[in-house]
């Protein structure tokens, strides 16, 4: 297809009916192709498109706006500066919907969702006639989800994220979601504040449509994408209601026109390189855990693979170079006031692989010279040089040990220094019912120095691997002003939440994993140092614990329960389905 930008007359005839571009992609045939494309031309034309309108390249875009999703809430703006930008460069833009999947609005949990956005994503690409896809995501599964299908199909697509929300005032005090949903509501179970009070902060804590506007998942997401190269520089920063999103979705609509006429699909320039690039910087903003286990699904899909080795080497010798809650203090607007991703990628040039490609067709070096060329740098404090890190090593740490033979997280960044070489006793929790039923029982025997242990909320567990990570402090220590202790368990926890938090625990309970049989009163060592996590108890104890309580096996009869259930894999591998990932010899 000629690249040069074709003239009013040369479009009619650059896309003829014997070329697969735009409304000639994948025809359903009846036995007579051009029957099929009369047949598509005839039904679209209901809509009121003429001819000259239906012979441009085509670029799909994802409407993934809902009542149900207020961090999408800007997306039909989105979409019209988005077609803006493709049609200034001569394309025609159809939008289409699929899953919107909240945070706060998916039951049993957004994560069980993912895969099944991740699928219609791809389908939906596959089915319908696209040179290219425009992908509007936010909320923190969403990302994740499209990036996985866009993979999958590998078919020219590039990410638009919504943007953080505003932050809100309470008193005196700036807020934002939801890093301050959790210390306000950590205040009113202490008792430290009153019903009037945290009824009143709940109107401030999110202050415009938007995504999270601290280093949570959903910023921690956005991020990532434009260090991959799936998005236009500086795309990654600008808040949800700003003029800067809205220039950034037109400048998206006008960078899918050049993929689709250069038909630069993901794997034409994602490599294993961009998976590192986008690993470091997970360790470098004190981003989300939740990244990890998007990433590695994510790589899988082009069957790249990400270790736990290799994440906590690189930790090593990266540190937290980004002010932001809940490891810092600022929120995404002073991140993106500071510079954005460009900024961060200028401090961390030494340990970037500069020539990894980007969507744009050039290599990250020459991208992040191209903009700051055009954007200079300035003085500021949210972005730090590597001489005057936040934190100086990186975010994440991986723990090993013998309740975690496949290995577990902990959020360094965020959690407490005296308690990461720590041993305790365990006080567990079998379920999240029992947490429910057990943590504020005024005679539930703990104390500060414990740990506390929840199992089943894995991948199969739950099922979809709940946000529960972060057990609450037990009323009668919260009260007697106990902020913080070590807590594990094999699920996950938000990222806009902080604390001395062990995630991730693999082998998951529900499959056989030890936390299965751990019970109150044993001993449990953490050592952040050693990067150990040791259940102090001997293997013969253990044999007969597993002979006492068998495993039961967690089934569904029927639905897209079933699927997970059958195909999820564990927290290492993505919780990714099995038989989405792409295999070596693929």
């Amino acid at each position: 297809m000629n690249q040069s930008k074709p003239n009013h007359d040369a479009r009619a005839s650059t896309l003829r009916d014997d070329q697969p571009e735009g409304l000639h992609r994948g025809l359903a045939h009846y036995g007579d192709r051009e029957f099929s494309l009369f047949l598509r031309k005839a039904f679209i034309k209901g809509a009121g498109y003429s001819d000259d309108a239906l012979n441009r390249p085509v670029i799909g875009i994802i409407n993934t706006a809902s009542g149900f999703n207020p961090c999408h809430g800007n997306a039909p703006q989105l979409i019209e500066a988005i077609k803006r930008g493709v049609m200034l460069e001569g394309g025609l833009p159809v939008e289409f919907p699929t899953i919107s999947v909240h945070e706060s609005f998916s039951n049993p949990t957004s994560m069980y969702l993912r895969n099944l956005m991740s699928i219609d994503t791809e389908e939906m690409i596959r089915a319908q006639p696209m040179d290219a896809v425009v992908m509007i995501g936010g909320c923190d599964k969403t990302v994740p989800a499209q990036l996985m299908g866009a993979l999958s199909a590998d078919v020219p697509a590039i990410s638009l994220v919504t943007g953080s929300m505003l932050t809100g005032s309470h008193r005196d005090q700036r807020v934002g979601a939801c890093t301050d949903c959790r210390r306000f509501w950590a205040r009113y179970r202490a008792q430290d504040i009153d019903e009037q009070e945290i009824r009143a902060v709940n109107n401030q804590l999110v202050a415009s449509v938007g995504t999270c506007s601290v280093m949570g998942t959903a910023s921690t997401m956005a991020i990532l994408c434009e260090v991959l190269g799936m998005m236009v520089p500086g795309g990654a920063s600008p808040p949800a209601v700003t003029a800067d999103r809205i220039r950034v979705a037109e400048r998206t609509g006008r960078t899918a026109i050049q993929i689709a006429k250069e038909a630069r699909k993901p794997s034409s320039f994602l490599s294993q390189q961009s998976f590192e690039n986008a690993l470091r910087v997970l360790l470098a903003i004190g981003g989300s855990t939740n990244g990890l286990i998007h990433l590695t699904a994510i790589a899988g899909r082009l069957g790249f693979a990400i270790s736990l080795e290799q994440l906590d080497a690189m930790g090593r010798e990266t540190p937290v170079l980004i002010d932001l809650k809940p490891s810092g203090e600022h929120y995404m607007e002073d991140f993106h006031a500071a510079g954005g991703v460009p900024v961060l990628l200028h401090a961390l040039r030494p340990l970037l692989h500069l020539d990894a490609l980007t969507v744009t067709g050039k290599t990250l070096g020459d991208v992040l010279d191209d903009y700051l060329h055009r954007y200079p740098l300035f003085k500021q404090s949210v972005i730090r040089s590597m001489d005057q890190a936040i934190y100086p090593e990186g975010g994440i740490a991986v723990l090993k040990g013998n309740l975690a033979p496949a290995g577990c997280i902990i959020k360094q960044s965020a959690a407490s220094a005296h308690l990461v070489e720590h041993e305790g006793k365990a006080v567990v929790f079998e379920g999240l019912e029992d947490l429910a039923q057990r943590i504020d029982d005024p005679d539930l025997e703990v104390g500060p120095d414990d740990i506390l242990v929840l199992k089943q909320i894995g991948p199969k567990g739950a099922p979809g691997m709940p946000e529960a990570g972060m057990l609450p402090i037990p009323k009668k220590l919260a009260k007697a002003g106990v902020k913080d202790m070590v807590r594990i368990s094999d699920g996950r926890m938000s990222g806009t939440a902080s604390g001395t938090i062990i995630l991730h625990v693999s082998p998951e309970s529900a499959v056989g994993g030890p936390l299965a049989w751990v019970q109150t009163g044993d001993r449990i060592r953490l050592s952040l140092s050693r990067r150990e996590l040791s259940w102090l108890v001997d293997e013969e104890t253990l044999a007969k614990r597993r002979k006492e309580k068998p495993l039961q096996e967690v089934k569904a009869d029927r639905g897209y329960r079933q699927l997970f259930l059958r195909e999820v894999l564990q927290a290492e591998m993505g919780v990714d389905f099995d038989f989405l990932r792409k295999k070596p010899n693929q």
